[in-house]
């Protein structure tokens, strides 16, 4: 999928300005679907207003400048549907908390110790996040994406949880406070 496909998909949804979908495809809902970056959104409408798939129109804001709003056009939703209908490509995992885990031998207990605890409030931040949003969406569709998203987070809480003291364990180079005592 690429940043096109990801304006249209918001633009299904509604009207709204560029800001806004820059904001939902990078720190919002939609910030979990495809990679992308602030520069990219306003080249992606450019083109797709181009192309007759989005409309674009000034909306007057008193004391402020004139904001563009753009909205999806047929040609647009049928460019969406045939992009939607491509099998997606794997999804794409990384984490910088496994890459401190796979070096974990030449860190100290108490370095693994404080990367699982900010870990594991990460997910529970994120688990909290995603119950707030179920509560308030009432689209099925989101439901099920949100039950998902919940799913992965509970089971990497689920491993870490059980999984602590062997994390732990990985850690071959002595704490500070240990050296000290010697």
């Amino acid at each position: 999928m690429n940043v096109k496909t990801l304006c249209l998909g918001i633009l299904s949804f509604g009207d709204t300005t560029g800001y806004d979908i820059k904001k939902m495809s990078v720190d919002g809902p939609f910030s979990n679907f495809v990679d992308v970056s602030y520069g990219s959104i306003y080249p992606a409408l450019e083109r797709l207003t181009k192309e007759g798939m989005v409309l674009c129109r000034e909306e007057q804001q008193s004391g402020k400048p004139d904001r563009k709003v753009y909205s999806i056009t047929e040609r647009g939703h049928a460019a969406l549907l045939e992009a939607l209908e491509e099998e997606p490509g794997p999804d794409r995992f990384k984490s910088e908390f496994l890459f401190l885990m796979i070096c974990a031998g030449w860190l100290g207990r108490q370095r693994i110790e404080r990367a699982l605890d900010h870990r594991l409030a990460r997910h529970d931040a994120i688990i909290a996040h995603l119950n707030e949003a179920k509560a308030c969406c009432d689209r099925k569709a989101s439901h099920f994406v949100i039950g998902y998203g919940l799913a992965i987070h509970e089971a990497a809480r689920s491993y870490l949880t059980k999984n602590r003291q062997a994390a732990i364990d990985l850690a071959e180079k002595p704490d500070p406070s240990s050296r000290a005592a010697e």
